[in-house]
């Protein structure tokens, strides 16, 4: 499997094609003040990593290209071990975003190209499993019966799960392995004791995937949950019982805890020694301080946004980091 298979992308040449003054009103309105006067920064920022992280890494960029518009931030949806192998750790870009935590082996990686990686927590997600709308026999799914349906040699169709489900062949659309969802996935719902099924159809565009599900009744996805957040018409998200009853996917779930075991951390990564430039230390900054914006984050891109506290400890990690740099 090819694993640099980019997704989607932004740069200022399409960004500023895309987003019309009302567009940069929006961004504007939901984020802070610069901080420095806006043409004192300048250069270019290359950000690779998680398709599910993308679009919270990308409005950000966005709001910053507006307040310095001599920086250039190029947003890559590469998938979070896609980006650390092949433009993060190999030190072809500055940031690398990521829906699980960097691996021994991406770490060890790093450091043979002399790349030391930061982390910084930017927002919460509830990963999310969905149907085709007009499947309303799937109206939950306990743990158990989700790692059947994504097992390697499990069930082949929904009857052999339930009987009082259809005798129709499961299809399956989902992340590709070089995904931090995929890996995430498989870790919280699969276990040690399962691998993950083969006979997908696996991508990076998680708009794939949703046509994927739209076309069969019998089929079934997951992806991070800022594309539902966006489509919810499009797809139906399928409710999870980890034991304590169905509960839906959501920012509040994801939130107070219900949504278990899907809810998960989402991260950016930082090249410690780019932080010496000023552009990418101001932009580093100003993605953890964003990350506590209710609007930018919750209301816009669809995940938790931190608490003032974890904003706060973002930024000290960040600050030390920026310290040794100096």
């Amino acid at each position: 499997m090819d694993r640099d298979g980019d997704g989607p992308s932004l740069d200022r040449r399409n960004f500023l094609a895309g987003v019309g003054s009302a567009g940069a009103a929006l961004v504007a309105g939901c984020t802070s003040r610069a901080k420095k006067d806006q043409f004192e920064l300048e250069g270019d920022i290359e950000i690779s990593g998680s398709s599910t992280v993308f679009p919270l890494a990308e409005a950000v960029a966005e709001q910053f290209m507006i307040n310095y518009p001599e920086v250039n931030i190029s947003v890559k949806s590469t998938g979070s071990g896609g980006g650390f192998e092949n433009h993060f750790c190999p030190g072809a870009s500055q940031f690398n975003n990521a829906s699980r935590a960097i691996t021994d082996g991406e770490r060890d990686l790093c450091g043979e190209n002399g790349v030391e990686p930061i982390e910084l927590t930017v927002a919460t997600d509830a990963l999310t499993v969905v149907a085709n709308n007009n499947a309303n026999w799937l109206d939950c799914l306990t743990v158990d019966e989700l790692r059947q349906v994504w097992s390697r040699d499990g069930p082949e169709t929904w009857a052999a799960i339930n009987e009082d489900w259809p005798d129709e062949p499961i299809k399956r659309f989902g992340p590709a392995d070089t995904s931090g969802t995929f890996d995430y996935f498989r870790e919280a719902v699969l276990g040690e004791e399962h691998d993950h099924a083969k006979d997908y159809e696996p991508t990076e565009k998680d708009n794939l995937i949703v046509q994927g599900v739209q076309g069969s009744e019998f089929a079934t996805g997951y992806f991070g949950f800022s594309y539902y957040y966006n489509n919810p018409d499009s797809v139906t998200a399928v409710p999870i019982d980890d034991g304590d009853g169905c509960v839906e996917p959501s920012v509040k779930t994801a939130k107070n805890g219900e949504y278990t075991p899907l809810s998960r951390p989402l991260f950016t990564y930082v090249a410690k020694d780019a932080l010496a430039e000023e552009h990418v230390a101001e932009f580093a900054r100003f993605y953890i301080e964003q990350s506590g914006n209710q609007e930018l984050v919750a209301d816009r891109v669809g995940y938790v946004p931190n608490t003032e506290a974890a904003v706060q400890s973002q930024l000290e990690t960040l600050e030390a980091a920026l310290e040794e740099v100096s």
